[in-house]
C-alpha cells in the first residue's frame, strides 16, 4: 500500500500506473493543486486500485487559493481529499491565514458531504490543525501524513481517532521511529511522499513501500514480518470501508 503519493509528479506516472496496477498495490494519489485533480484521476480511470485525493497544499495556498472554488465542482466525484493542511514553517507563515481559510473550507466541505477521507500535512502546525480536525471529525476520516509533531501532539491525534501514514524516511530516523512505537498498531498505514523522497539517489515509488518499511516496523513492534503484513492488511481493509461511498 502507499496512502501518501503525488503520482502525477513522477517523470513518467503513465509507467508508474502500469507497474503499479500490474502488482496490485493500493495508492492513495494526492494532489497539490485542484487544477490537477481532474488530470491526476484520469490517470488511473482503469486502475482500480488507484484513488485520487483533491487536494490544495499548503505550501502551495498563496499561489493556488484561486482555485479553491474547484473543490465544489469535484468533491462529488472522490471519496478522498488530500493533500491538505497547515504549514508552519517559517517559509510558509506569510501565508498562514489563507492556508487556514483553504483547510477549513476542505474540512468543511467534505463533512457537509458526508465525510471524506483527508490526508493531511502538519509539518510546525499539528496543534492548530487538530484544533480544526476537532470541528469536523464526526464524519470525517483523517490521515496525519508524515506526522513530526511532539508527543502530547501525537497523544491528542490518537485521541481524536486519526490515522498515520508512515513512510521509509520518518522510519529512519530516531524521533520518527519513536512517534511510530507510541502509535496503536490498528492505526498505521503505509506511505511513500514519492517521488519527494528519494533512496540511493533514486525516487520511492509506491511499491517499495513495504519493502523498505516492513522491517523497520517488525522491529518497532517486536513481531515478525509476517504479523506485519497481517497487521498492515487489515487497517488498509478497516481504513477502505470509511469511503463515503460504500455508505450511501
Amino acid at each position: 500500500m502507499d496512502f501518501h503519493c503525488h503520482l502525477d509528479l513522477y517523470p513518467d506516472p503513465f509507467e508508474v500506473v502500469a507497474t503499479t496496477k500490474q502488482k496490485g498495490i493500493f495508492v492513495l494519489s494526492v494532489t497539490t493543486t485542484p487544477s490537477a485533480y481532474e488530470k491526476t484521476a484520469l490517470l488511473a480511470k482503469d486502475c482500480p486500485n488507484i484513488e485520487t485525493g483533491l487536494g490544495l497544499h499548503p505550501e502551495l495556498v498563496h499561489q493556488r487559493f484561486n482555485e479553491l472554488s474547484l473543490f465544489d465542482k469535484w468533491i462529488h466525484s472522490t471519496d478522498f481529499v488530500g493533500e491538505v493542511g497547515l504549514d508552519g514553517s517559517s517559509r510558509y507563515r506569510d501565508s498562514w491565514e489563507l492556508q487556514v481559510k483553504a483547510f477549513t473550507y476542505a474540512l468543511k466541505l467534505s463533512d457537509i458531504h458526508g465525510g471524506r477521507i483527508l490526508s493531511i500535512h502538519s509539518r510546525r502546525a499539528a496543534t492548530e490543525v487538530m484544533n480544526y480536525l476537532e470541528l469536523f471529525k464526526y464524519r470525517n476520516t483523517f490521515i496525519l501524513h508524515w506526522f513530526s509533531g511532539s508527543i502530547k501532539e501525537l497523544n491528542r491525534a490518537i485521541e481524536l481517532g486519526c490515522w498515520f501514514s508512515v513512510g521509509p524516511l520518518m522510519l529512519r530516523g530516531k524521533k520518527g521511529k519513536d512517534l511510530v512505537s507510541r502509535i496503536p498498531q490498528d492505526k498505521v498505514l503505509l506511505e511513500t511522499d514519492g517521488p519527494f523522497t528519494s533512496t540511493n539517489k533514486r525516487s520511492i515509488y509506491p511499491w517499495d513501500a513495504n519493502d523498505m518499511c516492513i522491517p523497520n516496523l517488525s522491529e518497532i513492534w517486536d513481531v515478525d514480518s509476517e504479523k506485519v503484513v497481517s497487521i498492515l492488511t487489515m487497517n488498509k481493509k478497516a481504513l477502505l470501508s470509511k469511503r463515503h461511498s460504500l455508505n450511501n
